[in-house]
């Protein structure tokens, strides 16, 4: 109607359908600076690969079917609003995933195998972690499968048997919740967004102010060098220094 106020546009998946808020596990972990979630199925998992942040590392059965559970660190861990080149980048990704305390690392792994059909029933299982970013999805792949961009940026956790006091007291802790990932990405990366023009024009300032004290040195140096050149042209002209030499001097020049 005339003079109503527009709807807002949907956020759209891929294929152009709407996109849906998410229904995902939450656990509480030893550390309360942690956040750990996984999605309710595969199809929750396609929306958690989707809208994922750089902040969380993402961890599963190896060589067998399990959650996708995530475990996103604390704000500031990873800040790639500075970052000039990937190898950089790739840096404070290891650095983040090295800052992980082992304790909660082994409180992951126990949640992901408990969270694998087969997995659980294994008696030991292997565990694979990686940053968020390494993740590769390809339109060839089924629903909630995901390869990684490189290999070696992954980490191997061998021989995971289960620890029964962890499992029971994370799985306690279990609340499903509703959450649009894709609003809380978008903020999330609009924040990193600021910070990332804030860098620019202070490395453009730093870059000008720098130029500028140059600058200056340069043409102090050549101020000083004209000197220099003044005071030694007429080294040993003058040799007694009185004024009817200068005149004879002058003279001479004219």
């Amino acid at each position: 109607a005339i003079g109503s106020r527009p709807r807002p546009r949907p956020r759209l998946r891929r294929g152009g359908r709407p996109a849906k808020a998410a229904m995902v596990f939450f656990f509480t972990c030893s550390d309360p600076r942690y956040v750990v979630f996984m999605g309710r199925d595969k199809f929750e998992n396609e929306e958690l690969l989707k809208y994922s942040w750089p902040e969380d590392i993402w961890f599963h059965v190896d060589k067998y079917s399990s959650a996708h559970v995530y475990l996103r660190l604390p704000p500031g861990s990873v800040d790639l609003s500075q970052v000039k080149d990937k190898a950089a980048a790739k840096q404070i990704l290891l650095d983040a995933v090295a800052s992980v305390p082992e304790k909660i690392v082994m409180e992951m792994a126990q949640l992901t195998k408990e969270n694998s059909i087969d997995g659980c029933k294994a008696s030991e299982v292997d565990i694979v972690y990686t940053p968020f970013l390494n993740l590769k999805k390809e339109e060839r792949m089924d629903t909630g499968q995901v390869g990684f961009k490189d290999e070696s940026f992954r980490t191997l956790l061998r021989h995971v048997s289960k620890d029964k006091e962890v499992v029971k007291r994370l799985e306690k802790s279990r609340e499903e919740r509703k959450v649009d990932f894709a609003k809380e990405k978008e903020q999330r990366d609009g924040e990193e967004r600021m910070r990332r023009r804030k860098f620019i024009e202070e490395l453009k300032l730093k870059e000008k102010e720098e130029a500028r004290k140059h600058a200056e040195e340069k043409e102090l140096k050549s101020y000083a060098a004209l000197q220099d050149l003044e005071k030694t042209s007429n080294v040993g002209v003058s040799k007694t220094g009185t004024v009817e030499e200068c005149r004879e001097i002058e003279e001479d020049f004219m």
